[in-house]
């Protein structure tokens, strides 16, 4: 087995999205490669309603899927499907944008909003899928016992186990937590890019035990299994893992497409009032 080790770190830069949303954007343009068939990961939280409240009105999103979790607090989604959800602590969205799709996520004041929001790449022959709404409750995530912590399975599969199945992109998500002092390995296939992102403590990764810290991407090299070794107040992580599409990428904001011409077209839509395809 081959473990795999630490490739680069990356710590986010704060910045502010939607109508003013102060977030950390971790992920972005410059680790595509890398992350690929992921795109881009923010995350936000916050205990002064002021940095969250005026949220995300409705914007438009194509050739891609997103994936928000909320670990606390509560946002409303509304969608051009004619989806509306509240997510509160635990719940999950899988967003299929596809061929094009217009929604809002608004944050309500609460104690605390804290959540992560994924974008997962859609394949060129999926770009224009229909658009899809899926929320995820806490009890569809399996939690799975192990002899040092626990995983909460959101996609994918572990120790026998199955998570949701994504329709179109195989990724493995899992919310990880290790007590304190203990080593894990977690089995990756060898083709999969894979990251995870510290929630919470400390913890080392690999032979080498590169140390990453609270709020930080860890991005791994290739090989069979991550190797965790917790730090003394533990650490809880959040793993995701999937198979590269290398696939060309044209990106413009919200909208993800495979070539120049077709994010051109695209915002032509946005303009004309086409963009959202009648089924």
């Amino acid at each position: 087995m081959k473990i795999r080790e630490v490739k680069r770190i990356v710590k986010g830069q704060p910045t502010t999205d939607g109508a003013g949303v102060k977030l950390i954007r971790v992920l972005g343009h410059d680790d595509v490669n890398d992350v690929d068939p992921f795109l881009m990961f923010d995350a936000f939280g916050s205990d002064k309603p002021e940095d969250y409240i005026k949220g995300f009105p409705m914007h438009p999103h194509r050739g891609i899927e997103t994936i928000t979790y909320l670990l606390e607090g509560r946002v409303d989604h509304k969608d051009s499907l004619g989806n509306s959800d509240t997510l509160l602590d635990g719940d999950l969205q899988w967003m299929t944008a596809g061929s094009g799709i217009l929604h809002e996520e608004m944050p309500k004041e609460t104690k605390r909003l804290n959540g992560l929001q994924f974008w997962l790449n859609l394949p060129q022959k999926h770009k224009m899928a229909a658009p899809e709404y899926f929320p995820i409750t806490p009890d569809m995530v399996k939690e799975i016992d192990i002899e040092c912590g626990k995983v909460k399975l959101i996609s994918g599969e572990f120790l026998g186990e199955r998570g949701v199945s994504p329709k179109y992109v195989k990724a493995t998500m899992m919310d990880v937590s290790i007590s304190p002092e203990s080593e894990y390995h977690i089995p990756i296939p060898n083709e999969q890019n894979t990251f995870v992102y510290i929630l919470e403590g400390t913890a080392a990764f690999g032979e080498k035990r590169t140390p990453v810290e609270k709020h930080s991407v860890a991005i791994f090299t290739e090989g069979d299994a991550i190797r965790i070794h917790a730090s003394e107040s533990g650490v809880r992580l959040i793993l995701l893992a999937g198979k590269p599409l290398k696939e060309p990428i044209a990106w413009g904001g919200p909208i993800v497409m495979n070539t120049q011409e077709e994010l051109q077209h695209a915002f032509n839509e946005l303009n004309q009032g086409t963009f959202i395809k009648q089924r």
